[in-house]
């Protein structure tokens, strides 16, 4: 198992997540971020599957399935919208994503720029957070909300054209507001 470089790992990301979050003023987030990475459900899986150049979750998925790591994460992270996931008000549309309130959409967003910076690392640009959106985005069907996806891949596609600076300062003074 590597555990100290997988605790490295989480401690980075969530270093990173936290100074964004407060760039934008979401300072309990920016504490709270990915807490249950550090319960024994989710850093054992994290130790045993850790390649330290992608999620362990996804090593997991393909050596039995599925990720009970992720499993157990997105059931207690209101930033993923995966959280969000719940039965329609009417029967034919079945499960569907709910609207995610917009400081989960903001974490969410600081949550990806921080996972391309961590996995990246010297060749992180502005664009990364972005095109890995758009590779899983086709995919994603009604699990997420219209407006939560329209929102989130605003703040993407504004990040890859204008930067950070300009963008979190969009957050903190028209989105949050």
């Amino acid at each position: 198992m590597k555990a100290l470089q997988h605790l490295r790992t989480i401690n980075h990301h969530k270093r990173l997540v936290m100074e964004h979050c407060f760039q934008v003023g979401l300072y309990k987030q920016g504490f709270l971020h990915d807490l249950s990475k550090y319960s024994p459900a989710e850093f054992l899986v994290g130790c045993k599957y850790y390649q330290g150049t992608r999620s362990p979750n996804n090593a997991e998925r393909e050596a039995v399935g599925y990720s009970s790591a992720w499993l157990h994460h997105k059931g207690r992270n209101k930033h993923h919208y995966e959280y969000w996931i719940d039965y329609s008000d009417s029967m034919e549309r079945g499960i569907v994503g709910q609207k995610m309130p917009v400081k989960y959409v903001v974490e969410m967003f600081m949550d990806r720029i921080a996972a391309s910076k961590t996995y990246q690392r010297k060749n992180y640009t502005d664009r990364h957070p972005l095109e890995y959106y758009e590779r899983g985005a086709g995919n994603l069907g009604e699990m997420i909300h219209p407006e939560t996806a329209a929102l989130l891949h605003k703040l993407l596609k504004m990040l890859a054209r204008d930067g950070e600076k300009k963008t979190f300062a969009y957050i903190r003074k028209v989105v949050l507001k």
